[in-house]
């Protein structure tokens, strides 16, 4: 096996700051945790890889009980060229809710597919936003679920990250964060 200087070459890829998703160029990660009513972070969450230039998507759903959403669109035999943003979701399939707060936030900043074309750039916007859940209910309390608050903070983190805004800073983290925080 060659060493893993000479590897790094091949094919003239070199690896990132991280070596993670978000060293793809015009890709971020952001996560968020669910809230209670005062605010407070509680065990579940989500994550939002954003690609807000659009990207392509394909997805392989398996297990005996899918929680998903839009993910039809990413079938070959669909229309649909490019995504701009998955939801990685805890909560069961009550944190599906959660993507509409990705969507609403991308509609705002005028990221979605033109429903009229190029032709009238005015028109209608619909960010492509599939989705996905992992069960953790089990995990802390049942009712610790994210929703649409949840998914705009978690796109407002990612796309904080990939404009590097202020106050936001490094690469995405990993571990027990957005999504992942209640998993098992």
């Amino acid at each position: 096996m060659a060493a893993a200087s000479s590897m790094s070459s091949v094919f003239g890829a070199v690896p990132g700051r991280v070596n993670g998703l978000a060293d793809v160029p015009g890709i971020a990660v952001g996560h968020a945790p669910a809230r209670d009513d005062a605010g407070k972070p509680v065990s579940s969450g989500v994550t939002v890889v954003a690609c807000p230039s659009g990207a392509v998507g394909a997805v392989d759903v398996r297990g005996g009980g899918p929680g998903t959403r839009e993910t039809d669109l990413l079938k070959p035999s669909n229309s649909m060229q490019s995504v701009h943003a998955v939801a990685l979701c805890g909560g069961s399939a009550f944190g599906l809710d959660a993507a509409g707060g990705v969507m609403a936030g991308l509609e705002e900043r005028g990221i979605g597919f033109p429903v009229f074309g190029d032709a009238v750039p005015e028109g209608p916007l619909v960010p492509i936003v599939p989705a996905a859940v992992i069960f953790d209910l089990p995990v802390g309390s049942p009712a610790d679920r994210p929703g649409a608050d949840c998914g705009r903070e978690a796109l407002t983190a990612a796309l904080g990250a990939l404009d590097e805004l202020p106050g936001v800073s490094g690469p995405a983290v990993n571990g027990c964060v957005g999504a992942g925080r209640a998993a098992t």
